[in-house]
């Protein structure tokens, strides 16, 4: 989720990030967690009630510190958003209007200090709107002006900050993304990235959970003319500043992604060479970009290192894909170490999202491809 608010690229990235790993210990009671410790940190894995079983069903998760949200896809592939409380209860999430059919329903992917919850339900239609949820359950929904309403269209809300700022994007009647930025009073302000393109699939987007830092900051992908993905930093006061990776491929689907801002500016995100390979950046406030590779990460097409979120504390955490493919997770610190991240008899591993105090919130997929949340803490 950590994609994350993603193009085309993006998004079969989210879908491997979000569900593409597990755990064969895994109980298979609902709302159950099995907790297992080594002699490293602790590991708890579980599943919201109503996930489903099946390939491609389960468990997604986001969220930051103990508090968990995300959604769970049923065996009739509807989603229902879930909140997972520090000591392990569950509620579900479900927007009046969501629509039941496969793909539809609702997502939570936006969680802040507060409480409070964003995210998009989508309706009968296939059209996506936006919610905001009070933390004591109170529901508010929202559409951005201009949004489109055709099936796949609508507004997609993805991230919110302590002051209650929420940021995502929306696609217009012709496909083309936009970013924006809703204020605590309701107010919502559209953009575009200088050089984002204006056909179908193209445009300004955010990813998911992570695009917004606590000032204001916005964080986000701009596709242009030639559908290759750039990375923007939207400040506060409008101004916008463009981050390329020096080695980022130039084709269609290539090319630069973000993934989070940190409170400080610092952004990190990953790029898809010209061979797509996937490797991952973070960039400071000051300009200076670093690229890593997790050591043992593959070099070939579709191998390599994908970043997935920062801490305060320059703590990275993501996933790579070794030379078989196998997906595992990492945790970077801020001098430059690796620590791999794999959930016991899983086939794969991803880490979507971390704290301050350790805690890295992910998924694993078990052999039946089915999608269950961990939470690590030390």
């Amino acid at each position: 989720m950590k994609t994350k608010a993603r193009t085309l690229a993006h998004f079969s990235k989210v879908v491997w990030r979000r569900g593409a790993l597990a755990l064969c210990l895994a109980l298979g009671l609902l709302g159950l967690g099995l907790s297992g410790r080594t002699d490293g940190p602790n590991i708890i894995t579980f599943d919201a009630p109503g996930a489903g079983t099946g390939p491609g069903q389960g468990t997604l998760t986001m969220g930051r510190g103990t508090e968990v949200i995300g959604y769970v896809i049923d065996p009739n592939n509807t989603f229902h958003g879930f909140l997972r409380t520090s000591e392990g209860s569950f509620k579900t999430i479900d927007v009046p209007g969501a629509g039941t059919g496969a793909g539809q329903g609702t997502l939570a992917v936006g969680l802040n200090l507060e409480g409070a919850i964003t995210g998009w339900y989508v309706d009968a239609n296939s059209v996506s709107h936006g919610f905001l949820r009070a933390p004591r359950g109170r529901i508010t929904k929202f559409d951005v002006p201009g949004a489109g309403q055709g099936a796949g269209q609508g507004t997609f809300a993805a991230n919110i900050n302590a002051a209650g700022q929420i940021a995502g994007w929306c696609t217009d009647a012709d496909g083309v993304m936009h970013g924006f930025l809703r204020a605590p009073d309701g107010r919502i302000i559209d953009f575009d990235a200088p050089g984002a393109g204006k056909g179908p699939g193209q445009g300004t987007n955010t990813t998911l959970y992570g695009s917004l830092n606590p000032m204001g900051a916005i964080t986000g992908n701009y596709i242009d003319a030639n559908n290759v993905s750039h990375v923007y930093v939207r400040a506060p006061n409008g101004r916008f500043k463009t981050i390329d990776a020096p080695l980022a491929g130039a084709g269609a689907g290539q090319g630069t992604f973000t993934e989070a801002i940190n409170p400080v500016g610092t952004v990190i995100g990953f790029y898809i060479d010209a061979d797509n390979g996937y490797h991952s950046f973070l960039r400071t406030p000051d300009g200076r970009l670093t690229e890593f590779d997790v050591p043992g990460a593959g070099t070939g097409p579709y191998l390599g290192t994908i970043c997935s979120d920062i801490n305060t504390e320059g703590e990275i955490v993501g996933e790579f894909f070794d030379a078989n493919g196998a997906m595992h997770g990492f945790l970077r610190t801020p001098d430059g170490k690796f620590a791999t991240i794999d959930v016991a008899g899983a086939q794969g591993t991803g880490c979507d999202t971390n704290d301050a105090l350790g805690a890295i919130i992910g998924i694993y997929i078990d052999g039946n491809s089915t999608y269950h949340g961990f939470l690590r803490t030390r």
